[in-house]
C-alpha cells in the first residue's frame, strides 16, 4: 500500500459521521476509498445523508498528522527481527474470511506480529479459538484458562483472546507456553485483539506479554494509532475477537460482563459457544451457569471443544480438565475435606478436627506444592490441572 492509498483509507475511517455500515456502502458504489472522494459533494448524496456527504467533502483536521504518523509506523525499522507490522484493508486479499461474513467486519486491521503470519493470505486461515473471561478470575479460572489454552494451541489450534488482565492473559500465555525461541509457525500461536492503537500497550504491565505474541502470533487492532484505552472500544472489538473465531469457550464471567458480550456476539455469528461451569457459589461462574442454561455447550476438557467442532487433533495428550484433580485414593485428606468450593478456615476445622496451628501448616504446605491457592477474605480453594 502507498502513502496515498494509506491516505485515503484513513480519510475515509476518520470522517465523523462515518461509521462502518455508511463506508461499506460507498465502497460498494464507488470501489476504494480514492473513488470516494473523487465525487462530488451531490453524487455523494444519493448513498449517505447530506451531513455525511458534507463531512466526506472536508478532511478531517486530524487526517495530515495521523497520515503522517501512520507512515512511520510503518516504515519503522526497529522492529525486533522477524516482526513486521502492516495494515490490512476490506479491499486486501488477506483480509480474513471469517470476519467478511459477519456483519460488522471492521474498515482496517492495524496488524504486528511474526512475518511469515502478517503475509499470509489470510492471516487466520487456521483453526481459531476464542478464549474468554474474567479479569478477576479466581485461581481455579487462572489455571482453566492457562491449561485449556495450552492444550488446545497443541491440538493445532490458535488462540484468540483480548490481551486483558485475568483469564486473557492466562489464555495467552497457555498458548505460548511450548513455544520454542526460534519456532517459525505458518500459524499463530496465539491472536490478541486489542482496544487501542497498536503503538500502546494496555494493560501496560503486558508490555513482555505483547512483545512475545508478536514474535509468536499477532496483536491487532481496528483502531488508529495514538488511541487511548476509552472504555467503549473494549466491548466493540469483541465482535472481532468471535469474529475470527470458529467457537467461543467462556472460562469464568461475572453475569454482567465483557465476556458475555463476545459470546453473544458469537452466538449471533452462528459460532460455537462453550461454557467450563463452576461452584455455584462463584460470582465468576454465573455467567458461565446462564450460557449454558441458554445453550451454550458444557465443556469439561479440552477434548469436549474438539469434538462438539469436529476438529481433528494434532498428535498430543490433552490434558486440559476442569476441576481435575487426583483420585480420592491417592490425595491428601485435606484436599478431600476442601472439596472444590472456596473454603474457610473454621469450616476446615470443623470438616478435619484437626487444630488451627497444625491445620495452617498443612495448607502452607499443599500451597507450596501447588495444590491449593489462598483466595481473598482468608479462603482456600484447591487447584486442578490434568
Amino acid at each position: 500500500m502507498d502513502r496515498d492509498e494509506l491516505g485515503a483509507w484513513l480519510r475515509l475511517a476518520t470522517t465523523k459521521g462515518i461509521g462502518n455500515q455508511a463506508a461499506r456502502k460507498l465502497l460498494a458504489a464507488f470501489g476504494l476509498p480514492a473513488g470516494i472522494f473523487a465525487q462530488p459533494e451531490a453524487g455523494l448524496g444519493q448513498w449517505v445523508t447530506p451531513r455525511q456527504a458534507q463531512a466526506l467533502s472536508t478532511p478531517p483536521a486530524e487526517w495530515p498528522d495521523l497520515l503522517e504518523k501512520t507512515w512511520q509506523w510503518l516504515q519503522a525499522t526497529d522492529t525486533p527481527e522477524g516482526v513486521a507490522r502492516d495494515i490490512i484493508t476490506l479491499g486486501d486479499r488477506r483480509f480474513p474470511q471469517k470476519m467478511l461474513d459477519t456483519e460488522d467486519p471492521p474498515l482496517m486491521l492495524y496488524v504486528m506480529g511474526a512475518q511469515a503470519l502478517v503475509q499470509n493470505a489470510p492471516f487466520s486461515e487456521g483453526q481459531c479459538l476464542a478464549v474468554v473471561g474474567s479479569r478477576n478470575p479466581t485461581a481455579q479460572g487462572a489455571d482453566n484458562a492457562y491449561q485449556f489454552a495450552k492444550a488446545l494451541r497443541a491440538a493445532g489450534l490458535t488462540i484468540v483472546s483480548g490481551l486483558a488482565l485475568g483469564v486473557d492473559a492466562a489464555a495467552h500465555e497457555g498458548a505460548l507456553a511450548d513455544v520454542a525461541p526460534g519456532d517459525g509457525s505458518e500459524q499463530a500461536a496465539t491472536i490478541a485483539i486489542v482496544g487501542t492503537g497498536l503503538d500502546r500497550v494496555y494493560p501496560s504491565k503486558h508490555l513482555a506479554l505483547a512483545h512475545r505474541i508478536a514474535r509468536h502470533g499477532l496483536l491487532v487492532s481496528e483502531y488508529p494509532l495514538g488511541t487511548p484505552p476509552l472504555a467503549g472500544n473494549f466491548p466493540k472489538r469483541n465482535r472481532i475477537i468471535s469474529g475470527l473465531s470458529q467457537g467461543t469457550l467462556v472460562v469464568e464471567a461475572a453475569l454482567a460482563s465483557g465476556s458475555l458480550i463476545t459470546a453473544r456476539m458469537a452466538s449471533e455469528q452462528g459460532r460455537e459457544v462453550f461454557a467450563i461451569p463452576g461452584s455455584i457459589h462463584a460470582p465468576q461462574s454465573r455467567g458461565c451457569h446462564a450460557l449454558i442454561k441458554q445453550g451454550a455447550k458444557l465443556v469439561e476438557s479440552a477434548q469436549d471443544v474438539l469434538e462438539e467442532c469436529r476438529w481433528s487433533a494434532a498428535p498430543c495428550t490433552l490434558e486440559a480438565v476442569a476441576g481435575d484433580a487426583p483420585a480420592a485414593a491417592t490425595e491428601s485428606p485435606l484436599l478431600q475435606a476442601m472439596g472444590y468450593d472456596p473454603v474457610g478456615l473454621d469450616a476446615l476445622v470443623s470438616r478435619t478436627g484437626l487444630d488451627t496451628a497444625s491445620l495452617q501448616v498443612q495448607l502452607l504446605e499443599l500451597e507450596l506444592d501447588g495444590a491449593i491457592a489462598r483466595l481473598p477474605g482468608a479462603l482456600f480453594q484447591r487447584m486442578g490441572r490434568g
